[in-house]
C-alpha cells in the first residue's frame, strides 16, 4: 500500500507543482509570468500578474509538499483550493476534458482529499518526522477549506461580466 501512495503522491504532486511552474515562468511549456497574467485575465479575473503569481506559488508549494508527503493536510487543501478555482473557470463547458471541462481539476481535488484521508504512508517525511498517522477530521477539514477557498477566491477575484445591454 505504501507503494501505491507514494506513486500517487509522486505523481499528483509534481504534476500540481509543475502547473504552477508554468503560471509564472516559461520552464516546462509555460508562457512566463506575462502569459499566466493573461491566462487569469481572459478568465475574468482581476489582480493581474499578482494573481498569477499567487496561484503558481499555492501550486508549486502544495504540489512538491504532496509529493515529499510533508504536511500532507494542508497540502491537500492547498491542491484542493487551487483547483477548486480551476473547475470554477471550466465548469461551464461541462465534464469531460475534451470539451475544455472540469474532468482533470476534480480528478486532482478528489486525490488531494484521498491523500488527506489515507495519510502520505510510511515513505513520507510526515512520517519520518512522526507526524502522522493524521486523525481523520483533518481530511474533512482539507476538503471544506481547500473547496472554501477557491470558492472565496472566485467569488472575490472574478469579475462579472457586464451586462449585454450597458452603456460602454
Amino acid at each position: 500500500m505504501d507503494t501505491g501512495i507514494l506513486i500517487l503522491r509522486l505523481l499528483v504532486g509534481l504534476l500540481v507543482a509543475g502547473h504552477g511552474v508554468q503560471k509564472v515562468s516559461s520552464h516546462l511549456g509555460g508562457k512566463g509570468l506575462e502569459g499566466g497574467t493573461e491566462e487569469f485575465r481572459a478568465d475574468g479575473f482581476r489582480g493581474g500578474a499578482l494573481t498569477a503569481l499567487a496561484a503558481g506559488g499555492g501550486q508549486i508549494g502544495s504540489g512538491l509538499l504532496l509529493a515529499a508527503g510533508l504536511l500532507t493536510p494542508l497540502a491537500a487543501t492547498g491542491a484542493i483550493g487551487v483547483m477548486t478555482v480551476a473547475l470554477t473557470v471550466k465548469w461551464r463547458h461541462g465534464l469531460w476534458v475534451q470539451n475544455d471541462g472540469y474532468e482533470y481539476p476534480l480528478v486532482l481535488i478528489g486525490t488531494a482529499a484521498a491523500l488527506a484521508a489515507t495519510g502520505p504512508g510510511a515513505w513520507s517525511l510526515d512520517a519520518a518526522l512522526g507526524l502522522t498517522p493524521y486523525p481523520l477530521w483533518w481530511a474533512a477539514l482539507a476538503l471544506a477549506a481547500g473547496l472554501g477557498s477557491g470558492l472565496l477566491t472566485r467569488l472575490v477575484l472574478h469579475r462579472l461580466p457586464a451586462p449585454a445591454n450597458a452603456e460602454r
